[in-house]
């Protein structure tokens, strides 16, 4: 699989049953569209002070809890690359949305191996493998089906928050290795979610954290070529960027704020 950088932007989704919600889809692409713009203009702004091309981060759409047809409009807003988090929802988006030809479908959440067959197949990037098992049983659903290989992330626990996933971080690097030598995935990089606070700044300390792991695990990579570090969200871009991200995950920035799953 070719890398997926540079593709387009992405966006969260709507429920598209809320009739409370309902407005002109010329309004709901105009907002989008909007949004979109200010966010790559963070983006530029954040890749001009590191010194880095903007080009080389991705933006990719978080869109759980958001219906197909606010996915329709963002990507005729231009944006190619969405997020799913929950793996029965991907299925069903991917799915109903499989009409969109370049679509890009990344997972985000994570990974239940009773439901890795609905990961496998419509996902181009799996951002949160943080055990030998969740990479198995992709890779063997990829072997049994003879799918494509999707190129995954080893999502880091840099915090060692209870509530989250991720692998230990004295123990990614032997987790990448293991992952490297799977047939059915393409090792791509690393993920990870730092603790929430309103201020960017905080955030920092961890993506920089995981910049440096990444160089370590790139160095003993089979394929170093193409090297991800998937990190930032809608309030810290900025500080992800200028540490290194090369995909951002944001979701209330540009859909605004999501429903409770019910």
């Amino acid at each position: 699989m070719e890398p997926i950088l540079n593709e387009g932007y992405t966006i969260p989704l709507e429920q598209v049953m809320d009739a409370s919600r309902k407005e002109p889809q010329e309004t709901l692409e105009q907002r989008i569209t909007e949004r979109t713009h200010r966010i790559h203009e963070r983006i530029v702004d954040a890749a001009s002070r590191a010194d880095r091309d903007p080009d080389e981060v991705t933006l990719i759409a978080v869109v759980k809890t958001f219906g197909p047809e606010v996915i329709r409009a963002a990507y005729r807003a231009g944006l190619r690359h969405f997020g799913e988090s929950y793996a029965q929802d991907l299925r069903d988006k991917s799915a109903s949305l499989s009409d969109l030809e370049d679509i890009i479908w990344h997972f985000i959440g994570r990974i239940q191996t009773n439901k890795a067959r609905y990961i496998a197949g419509p996902t181009a990037m799996v951002h949160a493998v943080d055990r030998t098992a969740a990479a198995e049983a992709i890779s063997n659903r990829v072997e049994r089906k003879g799918l494509s290989p999707p190129d995954v992330l080893v999502s880091v626990n840099l915090a060692d928050e209870r509530t989250k996933g991720g692998t230990a971080e004295e123990e990614a690097a032997s987790l990448c290795t293991t992952v490297d030598r799977l047939p059915g995935v393409k090792l791509r990089g690393l993920m990870t979610i730092p603790p929430w606070t309103e201020n960017p700044e905080d955030s920092r300390p961890w993506y920089r954290r995981l910049s440096r792991l990444g160089e370590q695990v790139r160095g003993k990579m089979h394929d170093p070529s193409v090297f991800h570090l998937s990190m930032g969200m809608s309030h810290d871009v900025e500080v992800a960027i200028e540490e290194g991200a090369t995909l951002v995950r944001v979701g209330t920035a540009l859909l605004g704020e999501r429903k409770k799953r019910g």
